[in-house]
């Protein structure tokens, strides 16, 4: 343990459950709904509504190899290239083979995917998969289809749930196990102020952190908490350095911020074109799978292509669809596009990367234990070692599935319990950075660490952060204080935390593997870096930032036997 607290009052009141699920997207509810069956005493935490985090805005679907040929094998072997080395191969197993059941189980739930009149799963193709694999519905809304099934589901089974609630920190007993978190109402749920609930076991569901760049496809609750949370009860994060830049997120300018239109990599899969101001496709001959090659390849391809020709987009040309296609297979998409003036119709698309996907996280072992006993993560937030340097196209979805119903699975079957929470013998307050500060920091990310990295821009992003860590630890450079308790303020300092980590990763990377590109270091170095990064926080607020010995992960402390 770090000791290490947010500045927050003390809670004002409790609640115990055997279990805390902190989020609501796929991967939080299928592990609040799991456990509930096992019996457990289940809360769910959630930042806004239950249906306000990022699985609703997944556009393409989810992977599983549930088509007429495929296999998990090949479904695998995808997964590997995409990662560039970095997947842990076992944890890919796990998710291919236990993939297509876990799909099942979800239509079970209650989800509609789009079938054809015989009633088949319609499948289609994105980037990096060989097959057609990607199960979808709504045409483009297959993330609002899950959420609305899975929503209903928690709803039906009266499971308890916070809304409009930000977790602080971990509670941990005695023994350091985990004994439940602090959170503060936003004064619209059960309870307002600051509270806690008690628990033995704690699973952290709380998506991404695309919110540090000022352009991202994720939505404003995707503040890194959950990773941040992490840092500060001591566990371990990994790979964050991975992050996945979208290659088509809507150019709705140079001075565009927050959450940004995604243009789904489904419309490429369907035979859509990138294209320059010419017209010329680019992609070709630069990857077999051309513009359906994965996602760090095709962003990359992009990338160059407005170095060398001066521009601030390329285009993504499906005029050949037509309208009937686009209004059944594409309707959110074609509704987004023409809220901003642009009919994909008739004209080309205007499209740029943008920050997207988290590949790496809080790490944990197969059942989605980290270095914390009781503390467990999955989904976006989590390290599990599926996605290695470079996440394969719609395999998000499903590795919320399966490692939520192992996390279940593995709370379900432990006898622990912690004991009461206790107070850190010396614990360290931390001050709180002033919400102004937030587009600082988006700032100096997009700059610095964005799509093109470098020892020089790396090391300017170092600079300017400790910059505002110092000044909120010494108080600001005009002798203001830090920032009052606060969303705003406690979001702020969640983003600075996981935006020093990932700058601090991608400093010791020197090398350009799967999305981590260094124009410095354009080579991939097999030799030197097909390993890991492993990030702790000290309680001196200094980051111990360390590369495993081989490309496998070492145990983590949950990863010894359980107790009978």
């Amino acid at each position: 343990m770090t000791g290490i607290r947010l500045q927050a009052p003390a809670p004002g009141w409790s609640i115990d459950a055997d279990v805390v699920v902190v989020g609501s997207g796929v991967a939080g509810l299928t592990a609040a709904l799991r456990c509930t069956a096992a019996g457990l005493r289940t809360v769910v935490v959630t930042k806004a509504r239950l249906d306000d985090g990022s699985t609703r805005w997944a556009q393409g679907g989810i992977a599983a190899a549930l088509g007429e040929g495929d296999t998990p094998e090949q479904h695998l072997d995808d997964t590997l290239v995409a990662g560039a080395g970095l997947c842990d191969e076992e944890a890919v197993r796990l998710l291919v083979t236990e993939g297509p059941d876990a799909v099942r189980r979800l239509i079970a739930t209650g989800a509609r995917f789009d079938t054809d009149e015989a009633g088949t799963i319609e499948l289609t193709r994105e980037g990096g998969h060989h097959r057609r694999r990607i199960a979808h519905a709504g045409g483009d809304a297959t993330g609002a289809e899950i959420s609305r099934a899975l929503v209903d589901a928690v709803r039906d089974q009266g499971v308890r749930t916070i809304e409009n609630a930000l977790v602080l920190d971990l509670l941990t007993d005695a023994d350091g196990r985990t004994a439940g978190v602090t959170l503060h109402v936003m004064g619209e749920g059960q309870h307002d102020g600051v509270g806690a609930v008690h628990a033995p076991a704690v699973v952290l569901a709380t998506g991404g952190m695309g919110q540090v760049f000022s352009a991202t496809t994720n939505p404003a609750v995707s503040t890194g908490d959950g990773v941040a949370l992490a840092l500060r009860a001591g566990a371990e994060v990994s790979d964050l350095e991975f992050v996945q830049f979208h290659p088509t997120v809507l150019f709705l300018g140079p001075d565009a911020e927050g959450q940004q239109p995604l243009v789904s990599e489904a419309v490429r899969g369907e035979g859509a074109h990138l294209v320059d101001a010419d017209g010329v496709r680019f992609m070709v001959g630069q990857h077999e799978l051309a513009e359906l090659a994965p996602r760090d390849i095709v962003a990359k391809g992009i990338m160059r292509r407005m170095r060398e020709q001066g521009a601030r987009h390329m285009y993504l040309d499906a005029r050949h669809f037509g309208p009937e296609m686009w209004a059944s297979r594409f309707p959110t998409i074609l509704a987004a596009c023409r809220a901003h003036g642009i009919d994909p119709v008739t004209e080309p698309i205007p499209v740029a990367p943008a920050a997207h996907y988290a590949s790496g996280g809080v790490r944990t072992d197969l059942h989605g234990r980290t270095t914390v006993p009781g503390l467990y993560a999955c989904g976006e937030v989590a390290c599990t070692g599926v996605h290695g340097a470079n996440r394969l196209a719609s395999n998000s979805l499903l590795e919320g599935l399966v490692f939520a119903e192992r996390i279940a699975d593995d709370v379900a079957a432990s006898s622990v319990r912690a004991g009461a929470p206790v107070p850190h013998p010396a614990p360290t307050v931390l001050p709180l950075l002033d919400p102004a500060a937030r587009a600082r920091v988006q700032h100096v990310m997009t700059h610095g660490a964005g799509v093109l990295r470098s020892a020089t821009s790396l090391a300017e992003a170092a600079d300017a952060l400790d910059a505002v860590h110092a000044e909120a630890l010494h108080d600001g450079p005009d002798g203001s204080k830090a920032a009052e308790p606060g969303v705003e303020s406690w979001e702020t300092t969640n983003l600075l935390c996981v935006a020093r980590v990932l700058v601090a990763a991608a400093r010791r990377r020197e090398e350009t593997r799967g999305c981590h590109w260094r124009e410095d270091r354009p080579d991939r170095d097999d030799a030197l870096w097909r390993r890991h990064l492993v990030v702790r926080l000290g309680p001196d607020r200094n980051l111990d930032v360390r590369p495993t010995d081989t490309q496998d992960f070492p145990p983590t402390d949950a990863d010894a036997p359980r107790e009978p």
